[in-house]
């Protein structure tokens, strides 16, 4: 399945380049860089030699793709990225 707009929630996220877009706490909006690091409720974004710990829920991710820009609600990634990304079975990523 190709990286998309459409398909990002269900890949993998680790090496993405991301920007926090939204956030219900403010002081995470703008934090941009790479994603090193995924679990169930967070995302680890590497920020030059700092790394930021980001929950996914309550915030709004923009991930840079080839030619284009896909917005993703936190909400959506909340999952063990196993099993977000998972290609079988009834998932709600699918």
């Amino acid at each position: 399945m190709a990286l998309t707009a459409e398909t990002v929630a269900r890949h993998e996220l680790r090496g993405l380049q991301t920007r926090v877009a939204a956030a219900s706490n403010g002081s995470l909006v703008g934090i941009e860089g790479s994603v090193v690091s995924e679990s169930e409720n967070t995302l680890v974004v590497e920020q030059g030699e700092r790394t930021k710990r980001v929950p996914k829920a309550g915030a709004t991710f923009e991930f840079a793709l080839e030619g284009e820009h896909a917005t993703v609600a936190g909400e959506r990634l909340v999952a063990p990225p196993a099993r977000r990304t998972e290609t079988t079975g009834d998932s709600k990523w699918r």
